[in-house]
């Protein structure tokens, strides 16, 4: 091991340890607090940068108006930062062997990181109305908050994040469940940003009430409500409004700390904590070079289904959402038939609400799914097919509301398998990359997801941006253009739909899954060697959990390994002669199968 690696572990290893001690998964307090409670109040912060930030700059800093090219560049520029940021993360998280974990301490790092970042966007940059001056602090200050946040704050945290999943126990069906929980957790905390600040905005953006600029707006009852410019934008009060965020920012950081400290403390890494146990005097092994990583990965076709899903997934998300608001303004009239940005805006939030719906109901019935059809795979599959007949559905129709709305749904319900599992099955194929070559790609893969759930808004936006190029978009003139309405349909609605039909030609042959029973196996067997190679005692997962958990947990576990066998050996025995001799004859082809890749990798064949 290098100095540099073994100076990392002595560091982190000072961290406390986590409040989780039993050695199998629990949904209380690991799942609900350490996955649920904790990942919700430490991504609420991106949430409302991601839904709020470009509308505090406009509207508060007029930044479009005073410095336009810094405005439309700053996040494309900063896609650059992005990538080198989550390749930094990846590295970290590669070269970090601690008790603590090599993801969990990570998420400690995030929180100086955010803090600073939060500070120079909201509260170091010094306002005034007018200035030279203070408009190059300005731009300086949001530029390196910035890029603090989305290239290395939000990345030092989401990544380790994400990877938790796949390091948190080796037992699929655990994996799955907190898989689910865990990207509920992106969910809720849009939904606390989208659906409940919203009530409160009026205290981030002041209105201007002075009546010195202006046209009066006013409610049923005749008293001003605010007042609007000449484009019909309202008037905020800047510097009342800018005051208000910094103590709102405060707030936030308060709140991104406690949450990543609750995730800290209530998760644990039982994968890392193995490979810990399995290395010379408790020392993980040397980590692979993200070259070696990407031999192992890039002839890996599963991995390479998965890290396409994901763009796939990610890309298809995006440009619905960027598009949503284009889509009901341009395909919708009014009451008077009229084509305006209010009506748009009003059918976009019932669309949102409508298919928070279908969402959260997947949440519920994606893992009894899967454990249906016996796949995780499976399930996105099926999944795949019906958000594709949505779209269709939707592009069939894209005119009437109601069928809109129908397609919204049905594609929402479909998007569930893929949106609470996939981390889980990213996890299998983790799993039997170490049980076909010794080694984790945990690394480079989170570094690629990380970059892929950070890069396609850009991407989205980008696809947007020269779609309504192509059309001559003008808010003025969406009366008559007919190329927009012509277009719009197959942005919001045809884009997700092709990559959901992508999504399922590409699934077709995903079956890493097929593999767990050997490589769970596979990576007992060359712990074992492992250990009698460097004459240590090899401790079972089982003899685990009698010395951390004691001889009750431990008759706990051997009655549930008992019952699991039992529940295998009555199915078989429900098989008649041929059907029980063609399932033999299948595990021994697929062993032979996982033993070609072994000597493939260079290490040798395993026997069951």
């Amino acid at each position: 091991m290098s100095e540099k690696v073994k100076k990392s572990g002595s560091f982190f290893d000072k961290l406390p340890p986590s409040l989780i001690k039993k050695n199998n998964v629990t949904l209380i307090p690991e799942g609900a607090i350490g996955y649920l409670v904790g990942p919700t109040l430490a991504l609420l912060a991106n949430s409302i940068l991601a839904n709020y930030f470009n509308k505090y700059m406009s509207d508060v800093l007029h930044i479009n108006s005073w410095a336009a090219p810094f405005f439309t560049w700053l996040p494309v520029i900063s896609v650059i930062f992005v990538v080198l940021g989550n390749i930094l993360v990846g590295r970290l998280m590669d070269n970090i062997k601690s008790k603590a974990g090599k993801a969990r301490p990570l998420l400690l790092l995030s929180v100086p990181i955010s803090l600073i970042a939060l500070l120079f966007l909201f509260v170091f940059s010094p306002y005034d109305s007018v200035g030279e001056a203070w408009h190059t602090g300005a731009l300086i200050c949001i530029a390196i908050g910035y890029n603090l946040w989305f290239a290395f704050a939000y990345p030092m945290y989401y990544t380790p994040h994400a990877a938790l999943v796949s390091l948190s126990t080796r037992n699929s069906k655990d994996r799955s469940l907190l898989a689910t929980i865990s990207n509920a957790t992106a969910l809720a905390a849009m939904g606390l940003s989208s659906m409940i600040l919203p009530f409160f905005l009026n205290l981030l953006f002041v209105y201007d009430m002075s009546g010195t600029n202006g046209t009066a707006v006013l409610n049923d009852k005749g008293a001003i409500q605010y007042y609007v410019d000449a484009s019909g934008s309202p008037i905020y009060d800047a510097q009342a409004s800018y005051n208000n965020w910094k103590v709102f920012v405060i707030a936030l950081i308060i709140i991104t700390f406690i949450g990543a400290l609750i995730e800290y403390f209530f998760t644990r890494e039982r994968v890392t904590e193995e490979s810990l146990a399995s290395g010379s005097n408790g020392e993980a092994k040397k980590s692979l070079p993200i070259g070696e990583q990407a031999k192992i990965c890039f002839k890996d076709k599963y991995w390479i289904i998965m890290m396409v899903f994901f763009f796939l997934f990610q890309l298809g998300g995006m440009i619905k959402n960027v598009s949503q608001n284009y889509f009901c303004t341009a395909m919708f009239a009014n009451e008077a038939g009229n084509y305006t940005v209010e009506y748009g805006g009003q059918l976009q939030g019932t669309l949102s609400i409508i298919g928070a719906i279908p969402t959260a109901i997947g949440m519920v019935i994606s893992l009894p799914l899967a454990n249906l059809l016996g796949s995780k795979a499976k399930a996105i599959l099926m999944g795949a097919v019906v958000a594709t007949a949505g779209g269709v559905l939707g592009m069939l129709f894209p005119t009437n509301f109601p069928i809109v709305v129908a397609s919204f749904v049905i594609k929402a319900l479909g998007s569930t398998p893929a949106m609470y599992l996939s981390l889980a099955l990213l996890a299998d194929i983790f799993d039997h990359q170490e049980a076909v070559h010794g080694v984790r790609t945990d690394g480079l893969s989170m570094t690629i997801y990380g970059a892929i759930m950070a890069g396609m808004t850009g991407l989205a936006t980008g696809i947007l941006n020269a779609v309504l190029s192509g059309v001559n978009y003008d808010v003025s003139t969406i009366q008559t253009n007919e190329a927009l309405r012509g277009a719009m349909p197959w942005v919001f609605i045809g884009g997700e739909t092709l990559c959901y039909l992508v999504i399922f030609l590409t699934f077709i042959i995903m079956r890493v899954e097929k593999y767990g029973k050997i490589d769970h196996k596979a990576i007992i067997i060359d712990q074992k060697a492992a250990a009698l190679a460097e004459g240590r005692e090899y401790i079972s997962a089982e003899e685990k959990i009698r010395i951390e958990e004691g001889e009750e947990a431990y008759q706990a576990e051997l009655k549930k390994i008992a019952a699991e066998e039992k529940k295998q050996a009555d199915k078989l025995a429900k098989l008649s002669p041929e059907k029980r001799k063609a399932l033999e004859e299948n595990e021994q082809k697929l062993l032979a199968e996982f033993n070609g890749l072994r000597k493939a990798a260079g290490r040798a064949p395993i026997e069951l």
